[in-house]
């Protein structure tokens, strides 16, 4: 029992510093470019449904429905095994930065469309009839309101986000979880190992968790 618990103790301390660079240098980089990108995707995509013009409105929606109605795995096949054969060849890193923005877009875009779209019209007739601009009432009036109505559902995509991005072993990017897997496989001891890359991802979200509530206690002051 002592030689095993030992043996135990030893793996998770020499796993703890190479898990945790993957996570500083791979999961957490990747979470945040790919969701800034796909933010930005979001809102553009948002704006094309409430414009209401009718091309961009349909590219958009069409958009939304493929890649809400595909699993993040087989997007991230098609972008990194699949376009190679039209000869589009991207790096591992390229790929999952793509599939990953491309797939938060569709799923933000929807929040910030809706978050947009609360803020009574009547806000928008009143900074109007005030002689303030289309850009200042966005800027003054909407934005602050919508960014914080919009927060908690864009809080959870990015925690998901982090959890998802263990879906990147997949395509060989060694990421914090592709690590776990290497180390179990010499180690022959699976189950310590994942049970270690569950506690780095609780560990994360915990604090993201935390870190949403305040942003929230923050901008309420705006609503």
């Amino acid at each position: 029992m002592g030689e095993e618990f030992n043996r135990v103790y030893e793996l998770v301390v020499t796993s703890v510093v190479p898990m945790s660079e993957a996570l500083l240098k791979v999961t957490i980089p990747l979470t945040i470019v790919s969701f800034t990108l796909g933010l930005v995707v979001a809102v553009l995509t948002a704006i094309a449904r409430i414009a209401n013009v009718k091309f961009f409105k349909q590219i958009s929606e069409i958009y939304i429905w493929i890649f809400r109605g595909t699993p993040l795995l087989v997007q991230l096949f098609i972008v990194y095994f699949g376009l190679p054969i039209i000869g589009i060849a991207l790096d591992v890193w390229s790929a999952a930065i793509i599939a990953f923005s491309l797939n938060i877009g569709a799923y933000a875009s929807e929040a910030v469309r809706a978050s947009i779209l609360s803020v009574p019209r009547g806000q928008w007739e009143a900074a109007t009839a005030l002689g303030m601009t289309y850009t200042q009432i966005l800027r003054r009036i909407i934005a602050p309101q919508a960014v914080r109505i919009s927060l908690p559902p864009l809080s959870n995509i990015f925690i998901s986000t982090l959890k998802d991005t263990s879906l990147v072993a997949s395509i060989t990017m060694v990421d914090m979880f592709m690590t776990a897997q290497r180390i179990a496989a010499r180690s022959f001891d699976p189950l310590t190992l994942y049970v270690l890359a569950a506690l780095f991802y609780l560990i994360v979200c915990t604090f993201l968790t935390f870190f949403q509530a305040k942003l929230e206690r923050k901008f309420s002051k705006y609503i």
